[in-house]
């Protein structure tokens, strides 16, 4: 997936929106003003993006891929790389980590704030 539609795809979850950190030379994915995955490059300047997943699912798939590895400057049980220069990783598996990535940092917010984008959910925009 190219960059423009990873964050094309990330910006349809409720409340999701992207920007771009200069100092990191990165875009940031990010659901109120938690990050739920960044866009970037490595220190050799593969382009990978980096999303959080439930440890014991990023190790499955760091076992299943090669493309994934831990996550790049960030927690490393928690956090999880995408080579997007390989083939090795579909579109859809791409889409689900970051699905699965915005829902874990859904359920981290307020209970208040879930209810509140849950119901800009139901009114058919966002809060």
């Amino acid at each position: 997936m190219e960059n423009t539609e990873i964050c094309a795809y990330a910006t349809t979850l409720p409340n999701a929106k992207t920007d771009y950190k200069a100092e990191w030379g990165a875009n940031r994915l990010l659901l109120d003003d938690k990050m739920f995955g960044l866009l970037g490059t490595n220190k050799v300047g593969t382009r990978i993006l980096t999303l959080k997943l439930l440890p014991e699912d990023g190790e499955l798939l760091r076992e299943q891929y090669e493309a994934i590895t831990p996550g790049y400057y960030m927690n490393k049980t928690h956090w999880n790389s995408i080579d997007l220069s390989s083939d090795q990783v579909s579109d859809e598996l791409i889409k689900k980590m970051i699905d699965t990535s915005y829902y874990l940092i859904l359920k981290s917010l307020t209970k208040k704030r879930q209810q509140e984008i849950a119901d800009g959910i139901n009114r058919g925009h966002s809060s």
